[in-house]
Order: C-alpha cells, then structure tokens, then sequence
C-alpha cells in the first residue's frame, strides 16, 4: 500500500517527554515528505503552540496542513490561512462551566491566544507551559467568555477527573469529550475530533482512508487511528486503548514515529 498521508499526535507521541522532536524523528518525516506524503501535525494545542513544530519538519514549504485544538481547526500551513474552524458557543462555554463548578474541577478556554480562568493550578500551569501561552486569571469567567471559542479543558487530578468524563458525556451530549492527558479533559463542539478533522482535510486532498496513517498515544487519538487506513499506537498508549490500533510501535521517547515511516512509507 502507498500511503499519501501521515497524521501524527504531537505530545507523548511526535515529542520526546522533553517537549522536543528526536533528530530520528525528524529526519524520518522529512524523507517521508520528499516521496510526497503528506505529514500533518494533529493535536489539542492551540494553533500557535504548533507552528514551530510544524515548521521545524518543514510542513509549511511541503505544502501540508496542520489540525489544532483537537480537531475544531484546520490550517493551510503554506498559505497561512485557516480551512475549518468549528467553536463552541458562549452560551455553551457557560453550561461546562456551571459542570465544572457542580463537579469540581478547574476548567480553562481560550481567547485571543491567551489561556482564561478564574484560578490556578499546577495542571493549568502546565498547559501553559506545554502551549507558551499567557495564563489571564479573571474575577469572573462567565463575564470574561462573552464570545465564541474553540474548546474548553477540564482540569484535575487523573483518577478523579476520569470519573468526571462519563457524568459530562450523559450531562452534555451535544459536546465531543475526550481526554487527551490524564489530566487534561477536553470539551469541543459535537462531531469535532481528530478524525472528523481528517475526513475533511482528505476529502479536500481526494485521499481514501485506506491511503492515511495516523499514529497517536491518548483518547482523542482514537478517532484518527480508528479512521486511518492503519491505525498505529506508541508504545506509551493509555493501557485500555491497545487493543483498537492495528499496530504498536516503540514509544515516544524511541522514536515511534521514526519506526513507521521506515515500515510502513520507505519500505
């Protein structure tokens, strides 16, 4: 099979645990691109929080594309323009707010390239980090959310908050939930997700899913390793999602992605 598309997760997937992309990596996806495969960054960051990366394996003069925030945005990386965006409401951004205050978790958005909340905490200080960007604490986040925006996180310590994802899921259907770190529940507009996203970048780009690979690590990685053509996990996948990839490769920190480009594109 000749693959014309790789989709490929950035944290815990693409980036080393040091948020860095291995030079195995890296020269790996460049050859890939120079047989004229498409390598397309897909993750829960913030656009901003991507471009670097995507630059870094030269994604903007190969002409490729790069799916942030999970799946609500799609960006041509060559014209510098976006594709598809999808957002929620403000007045859905409100009702997971009043969720988050009945369960008890921090929860964050995103306007204007800065991160909101009401408060800190060490989880939302790490989603600065991981993103660089500025964390904005607001008297109120209701009165600070009077638009539209991308999607919200839910944030709180791992055994808890997986507890919290089924209660959002039953309380709020018309939302795509997921967790894309243990720490890190995610709240979008229904039907948005990685794979959804791939449908359409693949149908702009006349690509059949048989001919797409995406490798992922996390619960908002199923729906693109479900959709692809083949489905690939790194070997530091959540335990409970093994079994739904086709393929289990080495782990992020062993260049994972290095190994299917090998197996799969140059051979």
């Amino acid at each position: 099979m000749k693959y014309k598309m790789l989709v490929v997760d950035m944290d815990d997937t693409l980036l080393t645990d040091d948020h860095e992309i291995s030079k195995e990596n890296k020269e790996m996806l460049l050859k890939a691109q120079e047989m004229g495969v498409y390598v397309v960054l897909a993750s829960g960051r913030p656009t901003s929080a991507m471009i670097e990366y995507a630059k870094e394996l030269q994604c903007d003069v190969n002409n490729s594309y790069m799916i942030s925030f999970n799946g609500s945005t799609i960006t041509d990386l060559k014209e510098d323009k976006i594709l598809f965006e999808h957002s929620l409401t403000k007045e859905q951004i409100h009702s997971i707010y009043d969720f988050s205050k009945q369960n008890n978790t921090h929860i964050i958005t995103y306007l204007d390239g800065k991160i909101i909340s009401e408060r800190n905490s060490e989880y939302i200080d790490l989603e600065s980090t991981i993103t660089g960007l500025e964390l904005v604490i607001v008297p109120s986040f209701k009165d600070a959310v009077t638009t539209s925006a991308v999607k919200c996180l839910l944030l709180e310590e791992p055994t808890y908050l997986k507890t919290v994802e089924p209660l959002l899921k039953v309380a709020m259907p018309d939302l795509s939930v997921c967790m894309s770190k243990p720490f890190f529940l995610e709240a979008a507009p229904n039907g948005v997700d990685k794979g959804a996203a791939i449908q359409i970048l693949a149908k702009k780009l006349n690509i059949h899913s048989s001919e797409i690979i995406a490798i992922g690590n996390a619960g908002n990685d199923l729906t693109m390793v479900q959709y692809a053509g083949l489905g690939v996990w790194v070997d530091n996948v959540d335990a409970e999602l093994r079994e739904f990839g086709d393929v289990i490769v080495a782990s992020n920190n062993d260049h994972g992605v290095a190994e299917v480009v090998r197996r799969f594109i140059l051979d």
